[in-house]
């Protein structure tokens, strides 16, 4: 088996937890033999210990294994201590996390009094950025190594002293302008900018560190992570990890988007404690939380699933698949959505945006709605007369004798049915479209090597990923779904989705299937919203506001709006979306285009208006069809 380049889990065929050494947290273990810990974080204001008390047992009582709570200053800071001690008399031990940014002295005050303190290297030293270009090597790049340490080795001792853990947390919108200058706003300066950190924390044989890693693009954060591994591998360091998608938003879309990015981590073994942020009340992330863990223990015990040369796979970076088009299907066209409409009542087929591929009955046929007309509609090869004038095709298994139909046909697969008799039979013909099943439980990993193989035989056919589910819940259905494929698009796999969900209306499963699309990043069918959750920093009602954002913007395809609680991130996490909107004071929104400041300081109750007035200047409205 030839050697792969980034090699960051065990196996690609085989799910296996990734080892990393324990770190203690309170009453609670991070990595290690222990379970995948699930966490939170506090919205309220820091210095109100009722209401973050309060909340934190919200979150405690959900399931929350650990609380993280934003600290701003040293007067949050030694405030911890009231909310600890509120905490531990009404009877609530969860571990709670101080989350710093750009204040030494109140992480060393943090320190002191609680379990755990999360630091951004970004943030920890240097203040806020100034954009500066600083040269590699000069004396100033060694100056901002030199203040690293001078900042970062007394907290370490502080940790030491009063058994402290830290999370090193990397924030793809926060990089310090050193890290900045040598690489740039990509996933090798992020882990560059974890890794001098880590590297000082093993110098001082302070190893009671978590790692984290974090972009609202699940592309940069899964690609990102996956090479942190790599690295820390390359280094001898296995220290647990934390995982989550900044800003993932509310509703289903932030559930769809996390569950993407979370997953495809989870899945390769990566991953020892996870948080969902969403842009909602933080203790409805914990149930999201614990159905991804859950769903990923199912998985332990899966049948094995042959190996493959990885030659072609590129884990750390997007490289799409080369396929050849097949009825639009494949090649540079749109990644497809099909939908199986056999066994849905004719009255039931409707469709808010219509999937590109339909299988149906002939019976169905006629009956199909209007905006199926554009539709490639699938029959059974055995009742099918092909009319490529109305896009009808046959669909096949992969016994059957396809390869003796002229016209283009559509085929099921199977990794194991990719012998040498099929690999023969696919060489001799083209206009065929495969339709990827699986039966294993790790259809993801089957799936995989799959297109590894299709890969090392030089097969270029145009590959629909299918998935069976037979949840009764949507949320169930979109979690376990979005988990299982959104892996594959992120690394550059497949021409189109199909999605079988029966006790699911086909309206909402072809919705699943575009959600899904989008949260990998590989088709765009409607509104992208960057949303973060809000914390103590979050000077205005977040979730009243990404409602009224929502309502006025969800008609725009394609466009992406940032809603950032604080500058923290706020402009840096913005930098994949088209326009934002950032608190900048009490009651004061500044808005953004393109990262670069429009409008300042704007009273809250005019901001949405302007919002939408802004995006109305740069030409990027268009009115919402009633």
């Amino acid at each position: 088996m030839q050697s792969q380049k980034y090699h960051f889990c065990d196996s690609y065929f085989q799910y296996r937890r990734n080892k990393t050494v324990p770190v203690k947290v309170g009453n609670i273990t991070i990595g290690g033999d222990s379970p995948i810990r699930i966490q939170s974080m506090t919205t309220t204001n820091t210095l109100d210990t009722d209401a973050t008390v309060n909340q934190s047992i919200k979150i405690a009582q959900a399931g929350g294994e650990l609380v993280r709570i934003t600290t701003q200053g040293r007067r949050e800071a030694i405030n911890l201590k009231s909310i600890k001690e509120s905490l531990t008399r009404s009877g609530c031990e969860v571990p709670l996390v101080a989350d710093v940014h750009f204040n030494p002295s109140a992480a060393d005050i943090a320190a002191q009094l609680i379990e755990k303190v999360r630091i951004n290297p970004g943030n920890f030293t240097g203040g806020a950025k100034k954009f500066r270009q600083i040269e590699a090597d000069s004396e100033e790049d060694r100056a901002g190594m030199d203040q690293i340490r001078q900042k970062l080795i007394p907290f370490i001792n502080q940790c030491k002293k009063h058994y402290t853990a830290i999370r090193i947390g990397v924030n793809h919108g926060s990089l310090s302008d050193r890290i900045m200058s040598k690489y740039g706003d990509t996933p090798q300066g992020m882990v560059e900018s974890c890794m001098e950190y880590l590297r000082i924390c093993r110098e001082e044989q302070f190893n009671d560190v978590v790692l984290s890693i974090k972009s609202s693009n699940t592309r940069v954060m899964v690609h990102t992570v996956r090479l942190l591994v790599h690295r820390m591998r390359e280094e001898n360091m296995h220290f647990p990890l934390h995982l989550g998608v900044t800003e993932a938003g509310s509703g289903e879309d932030g559930r769809l988007k996390s569950a993407v990015g979370i997953g495809a981590l989870l899945i390769d073994g990566i991953g020892d404690t996870i948080r969902v942020s969403l842009t909602e009340p933080p203790e409805n992330e914990i149930p999201v939380a614990g159905m991804l863990v859950h769903y990923m223990g199912e998985k332990a015990n899966h049948s094995p699933i042959a190996e493959t040369n990885p030659q072609h796979y590129s884990p750390c970076s997007y490289v799409k698949r080369q396929s050849h088009p097949v009825m639009g299907i494949g090649g540079d066209n749109a990644v497809a959505v099909m939908s199986d409409l056999r066994g849905t009542e004719p009255k039931n087929i409707r469709f808010t945006t219509p999937p590109e591929i339909v299988v149906c009955t002939p019976d169905q046929l006629n009956l199909l709605p209007d905006n199926l007309s554009n539709a490639i509609k699938l029959l059974d090869h055995r009742s099918c007369s092909t009319d490529l004038n109305q896009k009808v095709a046959p669909l096949c298994s992969i016994n059957d004798d396809w390869h003796q139909i002229h016209e283009p046909a559509f085929v099921e697969i199977t990794y194991p049915d990719l012998t040498d008799d099929n690999v023969m039979r696919l060489r001799t013909k083209n206009n065929i479209v495969l339709i990827l099943k699986s039966n294993n439980l790790n259809s993801t990993a089957e799936q995989r090597a799959f297109f590894m193989a299709m890969q090392n035989l030089g097969l270029t056919h145009p590959v629909i990923i299918h998935g069976h589910y037979e949840d009764k819940s949507s949320d169930d259905f979109q979690l376990k779904a979005a988990t299982d494929k959104g892996l594959l698009f992120l690394d550059g796999y497949g021409d189109g989705l199909s999605l079988a969900a029966s006790q699911i209306e086909p309206d909402q499963v072809v919705q699943t299937s575009l959600g899904i699309l989008q949260a990998s990043r590989v088709r765009f069918s409607k509104t992208e919203f960057i949303s973060c959750p809000g914390c103590g920093r979050t000077l205005f009602d977040i979730q009243k506001t990404s409602q009224q954002i929502r309502e006025k913007t969800s008609h725009l395809k394609g466009l992406k709006i940032a809603i950032m609680g604080c500058i923290v991130n706020g402009i840096g996490e913005m930098a994949d979306a088209d326009y934002g909107y950032v608190g900048a004071g009490p009651g004061r929104i500044s808005l953004f285009r393109n990262r670069e400041l429009i409008r300042k300081s704007i009273p809250e109750d005019q901001a949405v208006n302007e919002l939408v007035d802004l995006i109305k200047s740069y030409g990027d409205w268009i009115d919402p069809v009633e």
